[in-house]
């Protein structure tokens, strides 16, 4: 082979390995599908508690209160319940309703406060009875009251009751913030006297700064009553209505009201309402106590008397639910206590109560 074959030769060898080294140009294929680019979903937020409420707490109602009113005696309020004299004033702002019997088949209320200067004006306020003075004693209260049965008034003397009276007291003025207590002019003319004496929680709460009564409970009072924010009976019986006849004068109804989850109140066939507002009185707890009510013999106006100690039985509706229960009041100065049939206490649902001491043979129906 000849020098310039030779040549070529190599050329072509060299070439060829060039060619084998290269990659090859252009674009590559496509795949044959796409793959969605994932984004990780975004973590849910870490819901924030509800805060536990650590303050003082109503022993009444086992609801908040200032610190200021927390360990202070309540205020006991006679209370008028005269169709006459109605709409009574302030009775949506009170803790506890008590409703007894008085004479004659009418009834009336004693209204306690844990914290009354939260309340507007309070009335018609009217005469004492002895147990009245039971039901405020085991408050350890402040008694509020106008005038008063000859016994009442003894008893305020031998039990020791701090007893504030707008009749035979320095209580009463004549016109608003005069005193403690006056006479409302309106009510005066259209109503009649003795249905006239009213106040007000504000009144009452910068009138008592002035006085030198003990303010306070002393220490290691307690009011051994339970609450719970839904105090609904277990196997409990349908209560959506509870009638509760006091006399051929007076008949209860209270209504559940699912919305608001409290009884609304009715009487002489009508609703009850708080004069101030105009509103229907609704409350969380209502509970009946049947006891002895009895007429005093020879007194020439008809009085009773209520007993307030041999206990008894009665009903406890809350939440559209009700039970039987148990009721006692260890002494006049002690509170009243309530226990189901198996003798556990009770547990109130946390609100208002309404609580009707009735005669034994009142016709309670719950429906």
């Amino acid at each position: 082979m000849d020098q310039n074959k030779l040549s070529l030769c190599c050329l072509a060898l060299v070439l060829g390995l060039s060619a084998c080294g290269r990659t090859a140009s252009g674009p590559s294929p496509a795949p044959e599908h796409s793959v969605p680019v994932s984004t990780p979903a975004p973590a849910a937020p870490t819901p924030t508690p509800e805060p536990v409420y650590t303050g003082p707490v109503n022993m009444l109602t086992g609801l908040p209160i200032s610190e200021e009113y927390a360990d202070r005696r309540p205020v006991a309020v006679m209370l008028n319940n005269l169709k006459r004299a109605l709409p009574q004033l302030g009775v949506a702002d009170a803790d506890i309703i008590y409703e007894c019997l008085a004479e004659g088949g009418i009834t009336r209320m004693l209204g306690v406060y844990q914290d009354p200067s939260q309340a507007g004006s309070i009335g018609s306020i009217r005469s004492s009875r002895p147990y009245y003075l039971e039901l405020a004693l085991g408050h350890d209260a402040v008694y509020i009251h106008a005038g008063g049965s000859p016994d009442a008034y003894a008893k305020i003397k031998s039990w020791g009751v701090t007893a504030l009276d707008g009749v035979n007291g320095p209580y009463c003025g004549s016109s608003p913030g005069s005193n403690l207590m006056w006479r409302d002019s309106s009510r005066r003319k259209n109503m009649g006297y003795e249905h006239s004496v009213i106040t007000t929680g504000a009144t009452i709460a910068e009138m008592f700064q002035g006085y030198s009564f003990r303010k306070d409970h002393e220490s290691g009072y307690t009011y051994a009553m339970s609450f719970a924010e839904d105090g609904t009976p277990e196997d409990g019986v349908t209560a959506d209505t509870v009638t509760v006849p006091f006399s051929n004068v007076k008949t209860g109804v209270f209504t559940y009201d699912a919305d608001s989850g409290t009884y609304l109140v009715s009487e002489y066939g009508q609703p009850y309402v708080d004069g101030n507002t105009g509103n229907q009185v609704g409350v969380t707890n209502v509970l009946v106590l049947k006891t002895r009510c009895s007429a005093i013999s020879g007194d020439d106006k008809g009085r009773i008397t209520v007993d307030l100690t041999s206990g008894g039985t009665g009903y406890f509706a809350c939440g559209g639910k009700a039970v039987e229960i148990r009721w006692s009041k260890a002494g006049r100065d002690r509170p009243l206590r309530y226990t189901d049939s198996s003798g556990q206490p009770i547990t109130l649902g946390a609100g208002h109560s309404y609580v009707s001491i009735v005669p034994l043979d009142s016709d309670v129906q719950i429906q």
